[in-house]
């Protein structure tokens, strides 16, 4: 993508993967461009959609970038098609079942550029069906193994203010292209599912910092791609990138101190699947997440432990034990 003299000093590329979004599409894409107050670049990645919603963006939205994919290669996989295909300052990735305020992708840059060690910062995003209420801002992650958005069922009010959280949630997100690249990207062994709070989990032991963007509001219509909170699918998913997510970012001894939590908390949501008649697949689930932490492709993305980053280490761990007390909902 090249740049021209009138879009130079354009800082932000926004990133929509799709699939199969035909009834989101349109939306999604006429809200983003009635954004004022500063230029930004779109590239849609479509991740082999059968549903033909990629002619939406061929046909009506001539300005953005449609990058199509042959075969399906998971959330991670089509957004780093597009990180790569990016050439500005941020990338900004959002959800296909999104629709944003005017001012959104301006707050976001706002929120981003406030410190150079901010790596990724998280949109307020709404529920579209119930705009009263939170549908997250920003993710939590703690010391049970359970990544959780953070406000998700409270009021719309609450979270004003800018706070640190412990990962963006990718749905709407802002990040450092640079830092993103040098941290090695979304980590495609995920597909999708976790893959956001990896990466930020990533940022945090490399020392930088994951905030919320209180004022860039969008509201998601929710599950636009899988088609329910719990299914087979998102279950089977977050269950095996749940157990990968720990292997790879813990060092031996912090997973040790972690795993009577860590048998705790995946023992009460095996009980929570089960009431749901998900239970097996959960279980399967996590034994796919063991294989896959074992396997070489697995292991080769292994954050290696350094001495330098103790004091990461420690603030991660003490993050993971404060985040307990917030861990009341199953994501």
């Amino acid at each position: 993508m090249k740049k021209t003299d009138i879009d130079i000093f354009t800082k932000t590329t926004v990133i929509i993967p799709n699939y199969n979004g035909k009834q989101y599409l349109q939306d999604c894409l006429t809200f983003l461009y009635r954004n004022k107050g500063t230029s930004f670049r779109v590239i849609v990645v479509d991740d082999a959609s059968t549903d033909d919603s990629w002619r939406i963006v061929e046909q009506k939205f001539p300005k953005a970038a449609l990058i199509r994919l042959q075969e399906n290669g998971g959330f991670a996989h089509a957004v780093n098609v597009g990180i790569r295909a990016a050439d500005t300052e941020y990338v900004l990735l959002l959800n296909n079942d999104t629709v944003t305020e005017p001012d959104f992708v301006l707050q976001m840059e706002k929120a981003i550029s406030k410190n150079k060690r901010i790596f990724s910062a998280s949109a307020k995003m709404l529920s579209m069906k119930e705009p009263e209420i939170i549908d997250g801002v920003g993710d939590e992650y703690c010391a049970l193994g359970w990544a959780f958005a953070r406000g998700k069922g409270e009021s719309a009010e609450r979270y004003s203010a800018a706070r640190r959280v412990f990962s963006a949630c990718g749905g709407a997100a802002i990040y450092r292209r640079n830092v993103l690249v040098r941290l090695g990207m979304f980590d495609e062994n995920h597909f999708a599912y976790l893959e956001d709070v990896d990466v930020g989990y990533r940022a945090l032991l490399h020392g930088f910092l994951n905030v919320t963007a209180p004022a860039a509001i969008v509201y998601h219509a929710g599950s636009g791609t899988s088609g329910s909170r719990h299914n087979a699918f998102k279950v089977d998913l977050s269950s095996r990138n749940s157990v990968y997510l720990i292997a790879k970012n813990m060092p031996l001894l912090q997973l040790i101190l972690n795993l009577p939590f860590l048998l705790v908390g995946f023992f009460v949501k095996a009980c929570f699947f089960t009431v749901k008649g998900l239970g097996g697949v959960y279980i399967r689930g996590l034994w796919k997440g063991i294989r896959l932490s074992l396997s070489e492709k697995g292991r080769s993305r292994k954050v290696r432990f350094s001495l330098k980053r103790l004091p990461s280490y420690i603030m991660v761990q003490l993050l993971l034990w404060k985040n307990l007390a917030l861990s009341t909902k199953i994501r």
